[in-house]
């Protein structure tokens, strides 16, 4: 079926390919998250495991509303680390981290998602978009509360 709900498919999937990159930071920086939630020690280790947790928790319904915002606009999500990792602008983790290079390294992911998102709501508010815009703006949002909080966490 034809999809007819006021944007031409030419800027949805202007929208759509904006939140593929954004749902690829999005897990990218899950998936890190959840990792150094498993590995992270230290002085700290109590404190970082429960606020690695609610991080990596919060991103992960991030992801579905991202996806299904992508199919509400008649394109497909990607779905595999590949696809992930091509649109991705941040860096999988390939080493062990200290308490202080994961706090370090999750505040400048969480930055980076916000910049991604960013250039999402400028495209959904170029095309008239208001439901993409909708779902960005808290994100950008949380991601920058959340850096600032690592950030402060590693002060």
């Amino acid at each position: 079926m034809d999809i007819n709900i006021g944007i031409s498919s030419e800027d949805r999937a202007r929208s759509a390919q904006a939140l593929s990159k954004l749902l690829a930071d999005t897990y990218t920086l899950y998936l890190k998250t959840h990792g150094y939630h498993w590995n992270v020690e230290g002085p700290h280790f109590q404190s970082l495991h429960i606020q690695f947790m609610e991080q990596y928790t919060e991103m992960w319904t991030a992801v579905d509303e991202l996806a299904e915002r992508i199919r509400a606009l008649g394109h497909y999500a990607p779905g595999s680390y590949n696809a992930f990792a091509k649109l991705s602008s941040i860096s999988e983790e390939t080493g062990q981290p200290n308490w202080q290079e994961m706090v370090r390294t999750l505040a400048e992911g969480h930055e980076q998602v916000a910049r991604t998102a960013r250039e999402v709501l400028r495209i959904a508010e170029d095309i008239g978009d208001d439901a993409t815009a909708d779902v960005v703006t808290p994100r950008i949002t949380l991601h920058e509360k959340t850096a600032w909080m690592l950030r402060a966490t590693a002060a």
